[in-house]
């Protein structure tokens, strides 16, 4: 923290003696409080709280009806899996509640941030009704993103039928945002590894596998943040392999039980409190017409996938994920599983074609090496991530920076996602929302050689890579592999995204970047990175001016 920043949070002035001392003693206790964090760099606060055991329901097909159906299902198809790839936000959301209310034993949910916000209490809503008639439920949220949340927390773990774990939770429990951010800094051997996987298994039977947090911006509701995102609803015996590694997380180290990380016993008081706010939230979202509840108490699309109306592709996959303790695997101290060995495979096996949706595209030497010897072989890669306008992370944009011009010279088909798309087609989203132009690509999505695809959490950059572990589905399927390859081409059009080529300036050797898009109807060429403001810009080539890309 610079000392202008200092002077600033505590009001001191050289000429203010009384005023002085009281930042002196707040720098005081500033530095006392990092001396104790430093000194916990790690293991995660609550690591030896005793943990309850338990693992997924052992035998769906005999203990549910969905485990019957979707085993009878699977069986007719030569025991392959089912899978449904899910574009929409909302229908993202239409899920997870439907799939909640449809539970009939257990329920694991595994996110890297669940709000609380107006779709989060909606989806908090329908654990509690699958908890009360006595599904058991549980819980794992990564740890970083969850200001303010505690109380909740403490009163959703005062249910018999729920528990919660936070996967490498932060010390200090307040709601101070400096005080996050400083143990962050202070503490980040420990508190930089972050666990990034999503998913909702109900019933070890179905299961929501994608990039998609629990938040409004994730479900395509919030004009003011709208993240775009992918995700594929899966049946059959893969169920069984994505429950294996959620309960492989949920008996890890860093996955600490909330009880371990509160000073009092969870109040079941304010367990009723929560139960009734979430519920008049509901009738409030009720009486102003929300499509969110209305649609959610149709049934559908949930109900067509159970009854066999809504068609699934069936089809060989298996489930990819990082080992809990990834940090410890990519340094070679232990044995383990890596995604980015699986991405690396698939991408070096790539014969004719290679398509990447990465929100956050920052491949460093390695990615850009598989890139590289993939053109080499004749592979036409194409790479769709964000624009500086559309991305609502400077910093990946900053390191995304440093390969752009080397990935147009290895022959790199390269588009740019705009920040107010023109096309409902691709962004899966209504053209109202679109028209507020704050849309922000987060989708990952690679289809190889139009017979695989990967619907993950992982984006091809070096945090996906190497700091957060990551969850996904590897599905052969040519069927899946074209409805992949229909939605990156509606969101790569012209209309969404621009097209982003190296050009020579006339007359000299030197050669130009330019963003080819349409505006009005009629072709239009930029080049000046489009952005939402020159200060944009000029931020965005500062911060490509530190060294950061191994965090990015």
């Amino acid at each position: 923290m610079r000392s202008a920043d200092l002077r600033s949070v505590t009001g001191a002035t050289a000429h203010d003696g009384g005023t002085r001392a009281a930042a002196l003693r707040w720098v005081a206790l500033t530095l006392l409080l990092l001396v104790c964090l430093g000194g916990c760099a790690g293991l995660p606060p609550g690591a030896d709280f005793a943990k309850t055991k338990s693992t997924a329901l052992a035998t769906p097909a005999m203990q549910t009806e969905l485990g019957r159906r979707f085993g009878q299902a699977a069986h007719a198809h030569n025991e392959l899996s089912g899978f449904r790839l899910v574009p929409s936000g909302f229908e993202g959301y239409l899920m997870r509640v439907q799939m909640l209310d449809a539970a009939q034993k257990t329920v694991d949910m595994q996110y890297y941030i669940f709000k609380a916000d107006d779709s989060g209490k909606l989806v908090l809503e329908a654990i509690l009704r699958a908890a009360d008639r006595g599904v058991r439920v549980r819980l794992l949220v990564d740890d970083v993103d969850n200001t303010g949340q505690d109380a909740q927390i403490e009163a959703l773990d005062a249910h018999p039928n729920i528990e919660m774990r936070l996967f490498n939770p932060l010390r200090y429990r307040g709601n101070l945002k400096l005080l996050r951010g400083l143990e962050l800094l202070f503490n980040a051997p420990r508190l930089d590894y972050r666990m990034h996987n999503k998913q909702l298994v109900i019933d070890n039977t179905a299961a929501l596998v994608g990039g998609r947090n629990i938040g409004d911006e994730y479900f395509q509701r919030d004009p003011e943040a709208q993240q775009g995102d992918f995700e594929t609803f899966a049946a059959g015996p893969v169920v069984q392999a994505l429950s294996k590694s959620f309960d492989e997380f949920w008996a890890s180290v860093p996955a600490i039980p909330a009880e371990a990380l509160f000073s009092k016993r969870s109040d079941p008081q304010a367990l009723d409190q929560l139960r009734v706010t979430l519920r008049e939230h509901k009738q409030e979202q009720r009486a102003d017409g929300s499509d969110f509840v209305k649609r959610a108490a149709s049934g559908e699309p949930w109900r067509g996938i159970v009854e066999g109306r809504t068609a699934l592709s069936w089809a060989k996959a298996s489930v990819e994920y990082d080992s809990p303790e990834k940090k410890e695997v990519d340094a070679g101290r232990r044995y383990g599983r890596l995604m980015s060995q699986v991405l690396a495979d698939a991408v070096a096996a790539t014969r004719s074609e290679l398509n990447m949706i990465s929100a956050y595209f920052v491949p460093g030497e390695e990615g850009m090496h598989q890139i590289a010897e993939a053109r080499e072989r004749g592979v036409k890669v194409r790479v769709l991530t964000n624009s500086l306008a559309a991305n609502n992370e400077p910093l990946a944009h900053a390191g995304y920076l440093h390969y752009r011009k080397q990935l147009l010279r290895d022959g790199v088909d390269l588009y740019e996602v705009r920040a107010k798309p023109g096309s409902p087609h691709g962004t899966a989203q209504p053209l109202w929302i679109s028209s507020y132009g704050n849309y922000s690509l987060h989708t990952k999505l690679f289809v190889f050689d139009r017979d695989r695809i990967f619907v993950s959490s992982m984006n091809y950059d070096q945090r996906s890579l190497h700091l957060n572990t990551e969850l996904g589905l590897m599905i052969e399927s040519p069927e899946l592999a074209d409805q992949g390859l229909r939605f990156i081409d509606a969101l790569a059009q012209p209309l969404n995204a621009y097209h982003v080529t190296e050009q020579k300036r006339p007359g000299t050797d030197a050669a130009r970047i330019v963003w080819h898009t349409e505006e009005d109807g009629q072709p239009a060429d930029y080049d000046t990175e489009p952005a939402k403001s020159e200060w944009q810009r000029l931020k965005i080539h500062l911060l490509a001016l530190l060294p950061l890309d191994s965090e990015l």
